[in-house]
């Protein structure tokens, strides 16, 4: 599976299901370490390679974890490990997640820096700053955070940026520590409530009701509980672009509207069309995306959530190649994500990088070319490019897709497109 061979031009129609999200399953699975001889269920995690990774991490913990179907389930021993390996740690940057709940637990961790992406600087500083300032001693090793705290104490706490990781480590850490802690500036992404309601299932007192404020009180121990990953609003939006890119008609089900806002008022500023549909038993919202002969030219600035995504900002740029005018795409998030504009250039794409903004200027169509994946989200916008695209496209380094998108050739083969995976060459 290292390539997908493209055949594009193609409109693409039918229906496509959500996936658990990712970024909400990895840090609500890392969650189950503040459990002590007791069990967690999980309900709708997807089938990914960094889902496969925090299982080996969490197992190596001595964690036992089942799987059937999209249902994991979590048995936890009296005691588990507080030193993570460095090859799983070095395969994912969510890995970092481990280091909050091992050192409310077992008062020490040893953690390697994680890896991860190549787009950009990402430090886990502020995960540091955040479990110093509750009482932890924190040291960096030879590329190891060795951390300690016999009693992490409950304090206020402002995150000089709304980091997502560094909120899930804090939120985690402070459910075992003394007293309250009050988190600022804290990340908003539907992914923190997932966690929040985790961790509220487990027996803590999280309130997250204040923008951007989380209030933590301490709890001694967790109790066993059942709880869902919400569905993926970065994978829903890239099938709603493949549509767009196609002019197809693509319904996507099991979508949080409030969690796609950002794409969907783009695209209605855009010309796009599209429906919103309620599934009359289960309460389930979809979203039908119609065909569009062009979208508009757009301007598109990258903010933490409720803004536009920085991880659907590829994909996006992807469709305003073929958009009737000059789009500005800025990106305040991560310095590295327009690696995939050079590969886009290479079917036809006029795309000049000036600083942290990229400068689209519409073309009429793309061409089919060999192109390569740098990461997740690169690799998802060059497929969306391919199946637009006259010919065939290769898109090279596949392993990074496959971190995020589950079973994508089946599910891009059921909308009507030609996609396969390969193994390269030797």
């Amino acid at each position: 599976m290292d390539s997908m061979r493209i055949k594009g031009g193609k409109p693409l129609k039918g229906k496509v299901r959500t996936q658990g999200a990712k970024n909400a399953a990895l840090p609500v699975m890392a969650s189950c370490l503040l459990l002590k001889g007791q069990k967690m269920v999980l309900n709708n995690v997807p089938s990914l390679q960094d889902v496969e990774t925090m299982i080996a991490l969490l197992e190596t913990l001595g964690v036992s974890v089942g799987r059937e179907g999209s249902r994991l389930s979590f048995d936890v021993p009296e005691e588990v490990s507080w030193e993570a390996p460095e090859p799983l740690v070095r395969m994912m940057r969510a890995s970092s997640l481990v280091l909050g709940p091992l050192l409310a637990r077992c008062g020490r961790a040893v953690l390697p820096l994680p890896g991860g992406c190549s787009i950009g600087s990402r430090p886990i500083d502020l995960h540091l700053k955040g479990l110093v300032q509750m009482g932890a001693k924190v040291e960096i090793r030879n590329g190891f955070v060795h951390a300690q705290a016999e009693q992490l104490r409950g304090r206020r706490i402002y995150l000089d940026f709304p980091s997502v990781g560094a909120t899930e480590n804090l939120m985690m850490a402070a459910a075992f520590a003394k007293g309250e802690t009050i988190v600022e500036n804290t990340a908003r992404e539907p992914e923190i409530e997932n966690l929040a309601k985790t961790l509220r299932a487990m027996g803590v007192q999280v309130d997250t009701e204040g923008a951007g404020c989380i209030r933590i009180k301490g709890s001694g121990e967790a109790r066993d509980c059942v709880e869902r990953v919400i569905p993926d609003r970065i994978e829903a939006c890239t099938y709603l672009l493949a549509g767009v890119m196609t002019g197809g008609e693509i319904t996507v089900e099991d979508v949080v509207l409030e969690h796609i806002d950002a794409l969907l008022a783009k695209l209605e500023e855009a010309g796009a069309s599209f429906s919103v549909g309620k599934d009359a038993a289960t309460g389930e919202k979809s979203v039908t995306i119609y065909p569009v002969k062009k979208l508009k030219p757009l301007s598109v600035r990258t903010m933490p959530f409720p803004g536009f995504p920085t991880d659907l900002q590829p994909q996006m740029a992807a469709a305003l190649t073929l958009s009737g005018g000059v789009s500005l795409v800025e990106e305040s998030v991560f310095q590295a994500r327009f690696l995939y504009a050079a590969e886009l250039n290479r079917m036809g794409a006029d795309i000049k990088i000036k600083g942290d903004t990229a400068v689209i200027k519409g073309v009429e169509k793309l061409g089919g070319a060999s192109v390569k994946a740098t990461d997740l989200r690169a690799g998802a916008a060059l497929i969306l490019a391919g199946l637009a695209a006259e010919n065939e496209t290769r898109v090279e380094n596949m392993e990074h897709v496959l971190r995020g998108y589950e079973s994508v050739d089946a599910k891009l083969r059921a909308l009507g497109a030609e996609a396969a995976f390969e193994a390269d060459p030797e």
